[in-house]
C-alpha cells in the first residue's frame, strides 16, 4: 500500500450541521438549541462549570489552598557534616556531591548548609552558602567559592534596589507631583509694585518731618519774643 492510497474508514467523515435551515432540514423550529433558554440566545450562554448559582464542583471538591512562587529557585542543600564524606584538601562540586550520592539531581544548584561541623579543610563550590555554612568552612581552614559570583551585603542590595525603584515611571511620576504641589518659598525681594510705593512714601514722610521742625522752631521764636517783650515792660517801669 502507497501512502497516496490511504482513505480514511467508512463512517470517520460526517456532513456539517446546518442549523438554522427551517423545518425541511431536520433541525428547524429551535435549531437544536433547545427550548428557548440563556444558552438559546445569539451571544448567550454560560461559562464553564456554572452549576446555575449553586456551590459548582470545583469549588465543592476539596483541595490545598495556597500559591506557588514562579520565581522560586529549587536548591540540593547539604549540611557542612555531610561534607566529612571528603577527604582533607579534595574539592568539592556538584560532580562530587553527586558521585557521593549527597545530592540527586546534578541540574539543580546546590546550597551548602551550617548543620553539623567541619574538621578539614575543603574547597567547596556551589551557588550558594548559608552564612554559618561559610564561617564553619573558613573555620576548619577551608574556602569558599561562589558560583555565581558572591552576593553583595543586605545593606548594599536594599540600597541598589531602593535606586531601581526610584528610577520606575512610576515613582518619577509620584515625584514631580510632590513637586508641583509643595509650597513655595516667599521671596525676601519687594515686589515693583511694593517698591514704587516704598519710594512715594519717602518724600512725603520727609516734606512732613521738615514742616513739623520749622513748625517747632517758629513756637519757640515766638515764645522768646514774648518773653524779651516782658522783660523789656518791666525795664521801663
Amino acid at each position: 500500500m502507497q501512502q497516496h492510497e490511504l482513505r480514511q474508514p467508512k463512517g470517520a467523515t460526517h456532513k456539517r450541521k446546518r442549523v438554522g435551515r427551517g423545518n425541511a432540514s431536520g433541525h428547524g423550529t429551535y435549531s437544536g438549541k433547545g427550548l428557548k433558554g440563556q444558552k438559546a440566545r445569539a451571544g448567550g450562554g454560560v461559562r464553564p462549570g456554572f452549576e446555575g448559582g449553586q456551590l459548582p464542583l470545583i469549588r465543592r471538591m476539596a483541595r490545598k489552598r495556597g500559591f506557588r512562587n514562579p520565581f522560586r529557585v529549587e536548591y540540593e542543600e547539604v549540611n557542612v557534616g555531610q561534607l566529612a564524606k571528603f577527604e582533607g584538601g579534595s574539592e568539592v562540586n556538584a560532580e562530587s556531591l553527586h558521585a557521593a550520592r549527597l545530592i540527586r539531581n546534578i541540574r539543580k544548584p546546590v546550597k551548602i548548609l551550617g548543620d553539623g561541623e567541619l574538621t578539614m579543610a575543603l574547597t567547596v563550590e556551589a551557588a550558594s552558602f548559608s552564612s554559618s555554612a561559610r564561617s564553619k568552612i573558613e573555620a576548619s581552614g577551608g574556602t569558599v567559592r561562589w558560583l555565581n559570583g558572591e552576593p553583595l551585603p543586605r545593606e548594599e542590595r536594599e540600597a541598589a534596589k531602593r535606586a531601581a525603584r526610584a528610577e520606575t515611571p512610576r515613582a518619577k511620576r509620584q515625584a514631580k507631583a510632590e513637586a508641583a504641589n509643595a509650597p513655595k518659598a516667599a521671596t525676601d525681594k519687594p515686589k515693583k509694585g511694593d517698591a514704587t510705593e516704598a519710594g512715594a512714601e519717602k518724600p512725603k514722610n520727609q516734606k512732613r518731618a521738615a514742616g513739623t521742625a520749622e513748625a517747632t522752631a517758629e513756637a519757640v521764636s515766638a515764645d522768646d519774643e514774648v518773653k524779651t517783650g516782658e522783660e523789656n515792660d518791666g525795664a521801663g517801669s
